[in-house]
């Protein structure tokens, strides 16, 4: 066991990287050793910009680095899977923004490529290691709200521009894959009190115009063994953020008002007979806990809290939505064979 710091590679010149890896690694004293971009030029003003040690010439140089031991991938999400894959294959540790696949197919490969890697293997589900979730969890815990009876996740942003990838069918966008995702795993994450996983009961959805198989929104409805039911929405073309999670009880319910992103609002408001009242969870970015639940998995042997088997849960629920809301499963993507 050791503290030494991570030394950690990063796929592409993603605008999510400054956030979700570069300032909580930074921060935390770990090792910004290499990026890697299409663009050598874009890769470059990254690492001057963020302090990153150089630059590879391409991924595949990125992953080969022996001084590299973390992969972080912000790729498109088409391209989570192959360079998921690759990563594993040479031996890294991976810390991957979700989800970790395009498909349940894929993310079954991922999961076995992790299990014969014996490497740390981790889908970027950052919302669950913020103190905002933590205490949802312990809110249903304690027995205050009563017994689990009803959750409803609402993620909505406005909408990209026409170009922006998450608007690609080969590159695997579409609402659920880039939102709709957290309000799926967040209600999996409440299987300890709901008798177990939940399951698909039907899906509907909206396709984005000039986007054929491309969903602009997706509603989805979950019910759980106990007897719980679950709703989740996600639209990509609304008219402002939300992204809030209510979790209705037999004796009282809890609103997060922001359960991603709890670093903007980090508030949670209880309604029970005895009153109503509003927690304040702290406005530490959920990227920088989750990071350090990485590190303290890697480093110190920590229990791992996800790995690549629930990110194929996760998955195979979210192929389930696509066909039952009568869209396409997201296509796989086949990288060059030079890489």
């Amino acid at each position: 066991m050791t503290d030494e710091p991570m030394r950690i590679g990063i796929l592409g010149a993603a605008r999510i990287a400054e956030r979700a890896l570069v300032t909580p690694a930074r921060t935390a004293g770990h090792r910004l050793v290499a990026v890697a971009a299409r663009d050598h030029a874009r890769a470059t003003a990254f690492a001057r910009q963020h302090g990153v040690e150089r630059v590879a010439r391409s991924y595949a140089d990125l992953i080969a680095d022996p001084e590299v031991e973390v992969v972080y991938n912000p790729l498109p999400n088409g391209l989570h899977g192959p360079w998921n894959l690759a990563a594993l294959a040479a031996g890294k540790h991976v810390l991957t923004e979700k989800p970790s696949a395009s498909n349940a197919a894929e993310a079954a490969e991922v999961q076995k490529a992790a299990a014969g890697a014996g490497t740390v293997f981790m889908e970027g589900f950052h919302y669950l290691f913020h103190p905002v979730t933590r205490r949802l969890h312990a809110l249903l815990d304690s027995g205050e709200l009563g017994e689990l009876r009803h959750v409803e996740t609402v993620v909505a942003m406005p909408a990209p521009a026409e170009s922006d990838v998450r608007w690609s069918l080969p590159l695997a966008g579409g609402a659920l894959m880039d939102l709709g995702c957290y309000g799926l795993h967040a209600q999996r994450m409440l299987a300890p009190w709901a008798g177990g996983a939940p399951r698909l009961v039907t899906a509907r959805g909206g396709e984005r115009a000039d986007a054929p198989g491309v969903d602009e929104w997706l509603d989805a409805d979950l019910e759980f063994p106990g007897g719980a039911t679950g709703s989740v929405r996600c639209h990509m073309a609304y008219d402002s953020w939300q992204a809030s999670c209510r979790i209705v009880g037999t004796r009282g319910e809890a609103t997060a008002a922001d359960f991603v992103l709890p670093h903007q609002d980090d508030r949670i408001t209880v309604r029970t007979a005895a009153g109503e009242r509003t927690e304040e969870l702290g406005r530490r970015s959920s990227y920088a806990y989750q990071l350090d639940a990485f590190a303290a998995h890697l480093r110190h042997g920590a229990p791992p809290v996800l790995g690549a088997e629930d990110a194929l849960t996760t998955m195979a629920l979210i192929d389930g939505c696509y066909r039952a809301a009568g869209f396409p499963v997201r296509p796989r993507t086949v990288l060059p064979a030079t890489g």
